[in-house]
């Protein structure tokens, strides 16, 4: 049975949170004279911006609560999911004793996360399919390994991972288990989400930066028990996020029509990307994608990338990830920038006569 109690560094049990005027307060009042703001106003465009943000987001929590099918207190809202990421390393990994476990190829921030905290790194490789194998990663697991980092659909090969192994992985893990959904709104598989009330160890992370255009505005959100996301109330710092992405982000979060509208237009030219390079003999390889971008195999990817570069066209090279030799990760652009990627590509197959 796992319990929480035993997994949290001795030390964070027992912290008392900095407590800031504006958890003190609730409410509405004439005069605030509580927090040391500059009650003339601010040099920023508005009087709005004078004043502290909700510490805890509420009004944004109640939408995402009702978008996402969970419950206000089962939502932590950081700076990006990789403040997440940070928090969950911080939270239960002591230095220089604990380890995570990660699945490469797979984001790198889980990498960087523990290296600043000092914490082990444990790997076992997806197979030739991108996909864990549960056997493998069992026999990682000792008493000092924390967290087990799924990324699905997986960044930078664009496949959900096996719903079955992913299950088997929950309940088996014996640690905390982070399933990141960052490019979940290009699928039709439901959230992990959904299934918090089921497994206590399982954290989900999404982010608005991806589907909803709001990669400027730095907000990412974990889904959790509450008990998960309490702790991780009280070692955020006090205003992670600041009052215009509040805003805009409780506006946006009232558009899902608008959203529908350009999943379905990403959607689309992700399966037109993929026929076309299907059809390319310059591309050795296409990669099934449950994400807004494409991985690619090619000859030679340096060059290609190079010659991409110099056509004004910027992908991203992959191929130092493991299983990713001579990979590239191709973003779903506009129909117009799609359309110059097509004919970059046309260009340097006639060039290299591999047409």
């Amino acid at each position: 049975m796992f319990s929480l109690e035993t997994f949290i560094r001795p030390h964070l049990l027992s912290l008392k949170p900095y407590s800031s005027a504006r958890d003190e307060f609730e409410g509405e009042a004439s005069v605030y004279l509580d927090a040391n703001e500059n009650n003339l106003g601010s040099l920023a465009g508005g009087v709005d911006y004078n004043r502290y943000p909700d510490p805890y987001q509420k009004t944004i929590k109640e939408k995402l609560a009702t978008l996402k099918g969970v419950r206000p207190e089962q939502i932590f809202i950081g700076n990006g999911s990789d403040e997440a990421i940070d928090l969950l390393v911080r939270l239960v990994c002591e230095p220089g004793r604990d380890e995570v476990l990660l699945l490469p190829p797979t984001y790198g921030m889980y990498e960087v996360s523990a290296n600043i905290h000092n914490v082990a790194i444990q790997r076992v490789p997806l197979d030739e399919h991108f996909q864990p194998v549960f056997e493998k990663i069992a026999e990682k697991q000792n008493e000092r390994t924390k967290i087990l980092f799924l990324c699905s659909p997986n960044n930078p090969t664009g496949n959900l991972l096996e719903s079955a192994t992913v299950e088997k992985l929950i309940k088996s893990f014996n640690g905390l288990v982070v399933v990141d959904e960052a490019y979940i709104d290009f699928t039709q598989s439901p959230s992990w989400s959904t299934r918090l009330d089921e497994f206590p160890n399982l954290i989900v992370l999404q982010t608005l930066s991806k589907a909803w255009g709001m990669a400027g505005l730095r907000l990412g959100m974990a889904f959790a028990s509450p008990e998960i996301i309490g702790y991780l109330n009280k070692i955020k710092p006090p205003y992670n996020i600041n009052v215009v992405t509040q805003e805009l982000v409780s506006a946006a979060l009232d558009k899902t029509a608008q959203l529908a509208d350009m999943l379905q237009v990403i959607v689309q030219e992700r399966a037109r990307l993929v026929e076309a390079f299907a059809s390319l003999p310059l591309i050795e390889k296409v990669y099934p994608s449950d994400a807004n971008f494409v991985l690619v195999q090619v000859p030679n990817a340096n060059e290609l990338y190079g010659y991409l570069l110099d056509r004004g066209v910027v992908v991203r090279n992959r191929s130092t990830q493991p299983g990713c030799a001579n990979c590239l990760r191709i973003t779903i652009g506009t129909p117009a920038e799609n359309d110059h990627l097509l004919e970059s590509l046309q260009t340097f197959a006639a060039q290299a006569n591999l047409v």
